[in-house]
């Protein structure tokens, strides 16, 4: 049997990779048909797509390719960064794709390309090669939806980043309620990022397809509206297949990890707060120790995972870990010692072990759609703290159109220069993880409830289960 020969390529970023990766497995594993090469790109000056794959099996039906390193200019812009990466990878893309296609004739035929939501320049070289293109898209369906939406309003009604900026709020398809402009992110606000948000965004609409990964149970709303508003219903056609999550983790052997899973064990049901801000996120000292006061001030049982920034004007560089020394420097004096029976102040967090141990009742997130889904899959309820990208829409989606979560803030950013708008109160913080430990709220009743539901779509009979159905029918359809 000829099998269909997929090429995935994805953003190199550790939450884009890893679900990409997720997807590819998931692939796989429903239908014998399909073949995929996955076709690794490494940003400049990091080594963060080296330890997501290396985990990964490869066998016959999943292959990985790392692409030869390019190197940027030194003092390029940070809105043109991105598209310079992907244009200097093109070609090794394509050399990738050529050898593909002439030693792989036994193995399949080359039926499409999977690009990441930001990698679609590559769409280029599918249509030289002569096949469709999907867009995996790693957020949601009201997020996508808002994308595609300010981009028509560029478009179609000239509405340019100053004129959004004036109003307080906007009528989007995806969303039943008005969302406020200081919910939409800097790069749709800002300025100097048109060019690159209009390049984004445009190249979406040019897709045979999009996956995202969502489910329909959780965004139906939006859903929906993909399918019956005129502006969406003549973009390309979305496949909701989510949640796309490792629901299984291994990471056995991380330093730390499992003394932390040992500390859980002697905590009572529901009762612990996990703070955690994603492999991007940082605070200054003034907003740490306002954390830190409100954690001790609500006596709750914590697990705080506290990064520390990159240095000032180094770009592309990951947080690291703070040594105990730098720690008793930017804590308040003595908070780990009063603290040390009812908490623990960790770097990086095993993030999917920690939500999936039953001691954990409430989660401090930036509201990654990552982290979103895999709260939502082990029935954790989320207090909301934005920092960038979409993380303020998802706030607000999560907050006022599905009633999931407890808002500490949804307005709170982090510039493109690391500064953020201000500093969080200890008081407000301090609410907010009251409410979301709270044992019989209507948030954590919904989250329960959406928690079965996004276990069971993925099976037969499930909506994501047909949307995945439909996918691969329109790929093998390509042979």
């Amino acid at each position: 049997m000829k099998k269909a020969e997929v090429v995935f390529i994805p953003f190199p970023g550790p939450s884009h990779l890893d679900s990409t990766l997720e997807f590819a497995k998931l692939l796989t594993n429903r239908d014998k048909r399909l073949r995929i090469t996955v076709l690794v790109m490494k940003l400049p000056y990091t080594s963060e797509s080296d330890v997501n794959t290396k985990s990964l099996p490869t066998s016959d039906s999943l292959d990985i390719i790392n692409l030869p390193e390019v190197s940027l200019p030194p003092n390029i812009e940070p809105t043109s960064r991105m598209m310079a990466f992907l244009e200097a990878q093109k070609s090794n893309v394509k050399q990738a794709v050529s050898n593909l296609t002439t030693t792989r004739e036994k193995h399949g035929t080359l039926t499409a390309f999977v690009v990441d939501m930001f990698c679609t320049k590559m769409i280029d070289i599918a249509k030289e090669f002569s096949v469709p293109t999907l867009v995996f898209f790693t957020s949601g369906v009201a997020s996508l939806g808002s994308n595609l939406h300010i981009h028509t309003l560029r478009e179609r009604d000239n509405v340019d980043s100053n004129q959004l900026q004036q109003q307080t709020e906007l009528a989007i398809p995806t969303f039943a309620n008005s969302v406020p402009i200081y919910s939409l992110p800097s790069s749709m606000l800002n300025k100097e990022w048109e060019s690159f948000f209009m390049n984004y965004a445009g190249g979406l609409k040019k897709a045979n397809g999009i996956i995202v990964n969502s489910f329909e149970e959780l965004e139906s709303h939006a859903v929906q509206s993909f399918f019956s508003h005129p502006d969406l219903a003549s973009l390309p056609v979305i496949y909701p297949a989510g949640p796309i999550i490792n629901p299984e983790p291994k990471t056995k052997g991380t330093v730390g990890s499992d003394d932390i899973i040992k500390w859980l064990d002697d905590q009572p049901l529901s009762s612990v707060v996990f703070l955690c801000f994603g492999t991007r996120g940082t605070f200054d000292e003034d907003q740490i120790k306002e954390i830190a006061h409100a954690i001790e001030d609500s006596g709750v049982h914590f697990i705080w995972s506290l990064r520390k920034p990159k240095p000032k004007g180094v770009a592309m560089v990951a947080p690291s870990d703070y040594s105990l020394t730098e720690l008793g420097l930017v804590l308040p004096e003595g908070f780990l010692d009063r603290t040390a029976g009812i908490g623990r102040v960790i770097g990086w967090a095993p993030q999917t072990q920690i939500l999936a141990h039953p001691a954990t009742g409430g989660f401090v997130s930036h509201c990654g759609w990552n982290s979103i889904l895999e709260s939502m899959y082990f029935g954790v309820p989320i207090a909301t703290w934005p920092l960038f990208a979409e993380q303020q829409t998802n706030a607000f989606q999560l907050v006022h159109e599905l009633k999931m979560a407890v808002e500490i803030v949804l307005d709170y950013r982090v510039e493109f220069n690391g500064e953020p708008n201000y500093l969080v109160t200890a008081d407000k913080i301090e609410r907010g993880i009251r409410n979301v430990l709270e044992k019989d709220g209507e948030v954590r009743k919904k989250v329960k409830e959406m928690s079965e539901k996004s276990r069971k779509t993925l099976l037969e009979g499930g909506s994501s289960y047909s949307h995945l159905g439909r996918l691969i029918d329109f790929i093998v359809n390509q042979i």
